[in-house]
C-alpha cells in the first residue's frame, strides 16, 4: 500500500486540495491480489487503489483501447524462433497512473491514509487512477507517444505492435496493456530499448519471456514451445476429471449432437465454466477447437448428452495435459492458408461448417471452426464461404507481415470453389453467393493471393470441420505443430497400455 502511494507522489499523479464548490469527489479503496508465475508460487504482492462508483463498489468501466490479438502474439513468437533471436518480457509498475487526462476529476483521500491536518481535502488528479473509464486510453496513448518520439515505427493494421530499426538491425516491441514483449536481432538494441524504458517509467524487468497471459513459452536453440500445461492441471482439478479415463480424440466420430429436447437438463452454470475454460485452453490447443466450438452451440439449453460431450474433451486433456505449439527455428516465413468446409453439418439448422488456419512457414499461427451465417445450397457455395473468411484472416496477417512482401498461396480443397473464384462469370448456381464474399475473386484477380487445390487427404483445416477418425486425427494435429510428450504415442502403444494394465488388474 505503500509502495502503490508512494508511486502516487513519484509520477505526480494528484495535488491535495480544498474541494470546489459544488464538488462530489470519488471515493476509493483497496484492492489486493496475488500475481503468481507459471508454477502456481506468488511472485508479486499487488495492491491498487481504483476509484469507485457511488454505490461504493468498485467500478472496472473502461474505454477502448488496443490490446494484442493472440495472433499477433503468436505470429511474434513465429518469427523470433525461425530469426533465431529470443524475446524479452518487462512489466510496467502501476502503468494507468503514467497517463494523464484531460477531465476535472476529484477523489477522496485513501482509507487508513487520511492527512491529519487536512482531513478534508481532496485529491484532484492530474493522471489517471485504477477505475477511470479514460485510464487504459491514457495509459496507451503515453506510452504510444513515448515510443514514436523514440524512432519507432507503429503497425500498419496492428496499432499494438512498433518497429525500430536501425543500421540493419530490428527492434520488435509487442503491447498488451501494461505488459511488454520485445525482442531483436541486436542485443545492444535490446539492452539500450531496455534501459530507455527504466528511465521512463518505473519498471519491474522480468528477462527472458516465460510466462505471459496464462501461457507457458519455452525458448530453445531449436525453436520455441508454447502451451498451458498448468492450466489444463487446473481445469482438470476444478471440474474433478483429475481421475477420469483418458481417451486418445476429442470427440467420437459417431457422436452426433442435435438439441435434445427430451433429454434430462443439467446446470447451466457449470456447463457454461466449462466451455469458458476451454475456449482459453484453444488459445494453445487447435486440436479440441471444433469439439469446444460445437459444444458451445448448446449452452442455452444443456443437457446429458451435451454434458457427456464435455466430458469426453476433458478425458482427451487427461491424456495430452503437456501438448502445445512448436514453433521450430528451421521455418521459414512463407504464409500458407487452408480452408475447408463440411456442408449442411449442424443437424439442427443445417448450416455448413467453416474451417480454416494460417501457418508461416510451419509455424501455425492462426486457425478458426466457425458455424456459417447462412444455410449453403451446394457444396461449392460453402467451400467458397470458407475461403473468402480464409482470404481475410491472411491478410489481415499479410498487412502485420508487409516488411516481407509475401506472396500468399490459399489452399483450398474443392476444384469448384477455386473455379468460382477465378471465374467472373456467374452461373446458375453461384449467383446467389452474397456479395461480401467475392472480394476473394477480387484479391484473386489483383495479385494478392494464389488459390492452389490440395487433395482433401492433405488439407489441414479438415480437422476444423468435423470430428475424425484417430489416425487422420493424429496426422493432422502433428502436422499443425501439435506437439508434446504423448505425441509420441500411437495408437498400438495405447492399446497395448490399456491391454497390459487390464491383464495386471485380472
Amino acid at each position: 500500500m505503500h509502495e502503490e502511494l508512494e508511486n502516487f507522489e513519484r509520477n505526480h499523479v494528484w495535488d491535495l486540495v480544498e474541494p470546489p464548490p459544488n464538488c462530489r469527489p470519488i471515493g476509493t479503496k483497496w484492492v489486493f491480489k496475488n500475481k503468481r508465475g507459471e508454477d502456481g508460487m506468488v511472485v508479486r504482492n499487488k495492491a491498487r487503489l481504483p476509484k469507485v462508483s457511488s454505490k461504493e463498489g468498485i467500478d472496472y468501466e473502461e474505454t477502448f483501447v488496443p490490446v494484442a490479438r493472440l495472433e499477433a502474439i503468436r505470429i511474434l513468437v513465429a518469427f523470433a524462433a525461425s530469426k533465431g533471436f529470443k524475446l524479452q518480457q518487462m512489466d510496467v509498475k502501476s502503468a494507468f497512473p503514467n497517463g494523464f487526462i484531460e477531465d476535472e476529476v476529484y477523489v477522496r483521500q485513501p482509507p487508513g491514509f487520511e492527512s491529519a491536518r487536512f482531513p478534508d481535502r481532496v485529491y484532484k488528479l492530474r493522471k489517471a487512477l485504477y477505475g477511470l473509464k479514460q485510464a487504459p486510453r491514457a495509459w496507451y496513448a503515453r506510452l504510444k507517444s513515448f515510443l514514436l518520439k523514440s524512432r519507432f515505427v507503429m503497425g500498419s493494421v496492428d496499432k499494438t505492435l512498433f518497429l525500430l530499426s536501425r543500421g540493419g538491425d530490428t527492434l520488435i516491441v509487442q503491447i498488451y496493456v501494461d505488459d511488454i514483449i520485445f525482442g531483436g536481432s541486436s542485443h545492444a538494441l535490446v539492452s539500450s530499448f531496455a534501459e530507455q524504458m527504466s528511465r521512463e517509467f518505473e519498471m519491474s524487468l522480468m528477462g527472458e519471456l516465460q510466462f505471459f497471459l496464462g501461457l507457458q513459452i519455452k525458448q530453445g536453440l531449436e525453436g520455441t514451445f508454447v502451451h498451458q500445461a498448468k492450466y489444463t492441471r487446473d481445469i482438470l482439478k476444478k471440474f474433478n476429471m483429475g481421475d477420469s479415463k483418458p481417451m486418445t480424440t476429442p470427440m467420437s466420430t459417431n457422436m452426433a449432437l442435435d438439441a435434445d429436447e427430451d433429454g434430462e437438463a443439467v446446470d447451466q452454470k457449470e456447463f457454461r465454466g466449462m466451455i469458458g475454460s476451454f475456449l482459453y485452453l484453444t488459445a494453445t490447443r487447435p486440436d479440441i477447437q471444433f469439439a469446444v466450438c460445437l459444444c458451445a452451440h448448446y449452452e442455452a439449453s444443456p443437457r446429458t448428452s451435451h454434458r457427456q460431450a464435455v466430458k469426453r474433451i476433458f478425458r482427451y486433456l487427461k491424456f495430452t495435459p503437456k501438448l502445445g505449439l512448436w514453433y521450430s527455428s528451421g521455418s521459414s516465413l512463407s504464409l500458407r492458408g487452408f480452408s475447408d468446409a463440411d456442408h449442411v453439418g449442424c443437424r439442427i439448422d443445417r448450416k455448413s461448417t467453416s474451417g480454416t488456419c494460417q501457418l508461416l512457414g510451419t509455424s501455425l499461427v492462426s486457425w478458426s471452426s466457425r458455424k456459417q451465417a447462412s444455410v449453403a445450397l451446394s457444396t461449392t457455395e460453402a467451400e467458397y464461404v470458407a475461403a473468402a473468411s480464409c482470404c481475410s484472416q491472411l491478410l489481415w496477417i499479410k498487412a502485420t507481415l508487409s516488411d516481407f512482401g509475401l506472396r500468399i498461396p490459399l489452399l483450398v480443397d474443392f476444384t469448384s470453389a477455386i473455379s468460382v473464384a477465378k471465374n467472373p462469370i456467374l452461373r446458375s448456381r453461384t449467383k446467389h453467393i452474397d456479395v461480401r464474399f467475392h472480394f476473394l475473386r477480387d484479391h484473386y484477380e489483383k495479385g494478392d493471393i494464389e488459390l492452389i487445390h490440395v487433395v482433401s487427404a492433405n488439407q489441414l483445416a479438415d480437422i476444423f470441420t468435423k470430428p475424425l477418425e484417430f489416425d487422420a486425427f493424429m496426422r493432422l494435429r502433428g502436422e499443425l505443430g501439435v506437439e508434446g510428450v504423448d505425441n509420441a504415442l500411437t495408437k498400438g502403444e495405447i492399446e497395448s497400455q490399456w491391454t497390459g494394465l487390464i491383464a495386471l488388474l485380472v
